[in-house]
């Protein structure tokens, strides 16, 4: 079965738990352990360090966020390897960012 969102419509946004406050998430695929969102960080968003069990992939589709000293505007593709420690992440003006977890450890 195929599953079709539209990644630009506002339908499906919700509050993202786990985030800080004024962060939107649209889940776009969720099973057996991998998951693809879209993130959507409000102005001045920031999140501290953290590591994930599996590959952590971004796609930065609007706006910019900025990471270990490093700015990542749109069309950043950014692959993040499993147990790595990665941010602190911060945004001045807020992105949207496609966030994809492999179950490939």
């Amino acid at each position: 079965m195929k599953h079709v969102t539209n990644i630009y419509d506002e339908l499906g946004w919700k509050k993202a738990t786990g985030y800080p406050v004024g962060t939107r998430i649209k889940v776009l695929r969720d099973e057996n352990g991998a998951k693809t969102i879209l993130l959507k960080l409000s102005a001045g968003f920031h999140m501290d360090s953290h590591t994930h069990v599996y590959n952590e992939q971004h796609v930065v589709l609007e706006g910019e966020y900025e990471s270990e000293g490093k700015i990542f505007p749109s069309g950043t593709y950014r692959s993040i390897p499993a147990h790595k420690d990665h941010g602190p992440f911060t945004s001045k003006s807020g992105a949207v960012i496609l966030v994809i977890w492999d179950t490939m450890k």
